[in-house]
Parts: C-alpha cells; structure tokens; sequence
C-alpha cells in the first residue's frame, strides 16, 4: 500500500522536454493526471479572469502558479491511485526563488508534496520548440532544467532523469521505476 504522499508522482524538468506528451500517455492508460499549472495561469490571464504571465511580471506568475499548484495537490489527495503532475509546488516555489528569492522552504513547507522520485526531463533540443505559451529559448529552459535537478535533492527528492527515447519507453520508465519503489 502506498502512502499518500507515494501516490503524488511530479514530473518536471526542462521546458519542451515531452512532460505533456508524457502525461497524455500516462492519461491514456487510465492514470489521474493533473495539467501545468503556469499554462493554465497564461490561459487564465488571457482569459480575463487573472493572473499574471511570466514575461511581464514572473513574481506574480509564479504566486498564482503557486496556489493553483497548491489546490491540485489537495484535491489530489482525495482520489485513489496514482496521480502524476505535470509541474507542481516545486516548479512554482523554484520560479519565485528565482523571480524574487523567496526561500523554498518558506514557499513549500517542511513536508515532503510527492513521492520522493521526481522524474525530470532533460533538455533534448530534438523536440524543443516555442509556442504561445512557451517564450523562452532552449538555453533558458537548460537553466530551468539545472535549477530543478539541483533543487530537488536539497528538498530530499531524488532526482530521476527520463531517457531522451519514444513516449511508450519512457511510460515504462516511470511505471517501472515507480515499481522498484
């Protein structure tokens, strides 16, 4: 049996390195997924209804980035299984780190917010591109990739990092290595 905590599986890492692709295919084989929370904040915003992007004011994105990613991890833990996260509170805690050095442990607390393998997609050039929501370049996004590999152990997470391979590899990856404990 799992514990709660166990059942939390983020996946985060370099922008453009096949997380959303990841997750429909974890989606695909019935697992409870929960979406980015910083695309949702830029779909918001240009919505209407709030938020902040993060070229004009990454302090404010990363705040709302925050909550949101603060809310799917509690409504998370009310259903059963496992449940993976494309982002979550450490990739929104890290960008207000970053935007405005707000210590993590003021952002995340002292527990732990998922299992304690975090699965990171490395950069992979191959697969990068920008789009509407993803301005920044692929060395931006190697940055962002650093900060989090180096992030995580400090939070007792142990970094794993996906192999650049087919999205049915790398489901059996994760599904594997969750597995092995």
């Amino acid at each position: 049996m799992r514990t709660t905590m166990g059942r939390l599986v983020l996946i985060s890492g370099c922008s453009g390195g096949g997380k959303s692709t990841l997750l429909e295919a974890l989606a695909a084989l019935g697992h409870e997924v929960v979406p980015e929370p910083g695309r949702r904040v830029i779909a918001a915003f240009h919505a209407g209804q709030g938020g902040a992007l993060p070229w004009d004011d990454l302090g404010a994105f990363a705040r709302h980035a925050l909550a949101l990613a603060r809310s799917d991890r509690a409504a998370a833990l009310a259903r059963p299984g496992l449940v993976f996260f494309d982002r979550g509170t450490i990739d929104a805690a890290a960008a207000l780190a970053q935007a405005e050095g707000v210590p993590l442990r003021d952002s995340l607390g002292p527990e732990r917010h998922y299992h304690r393998r975090v699965f990171l997609t490395p950069p992979w050039q191959e697969i990068y591109v920008r789009d509407a929501e993803r301005r920044h370049d692929l060395a931006a996004a190697e940055e962002e990739y650093e900060r989090l590999r180096t992030i995580l152990p400090a939070l007792g997470y142990e970094a794993v990092i996906l192999p650049r391979t087919d999205v049915g590899a790398r489901v059996r990856f994760v599904l594997d290595t969750l597995a092995d404990g």
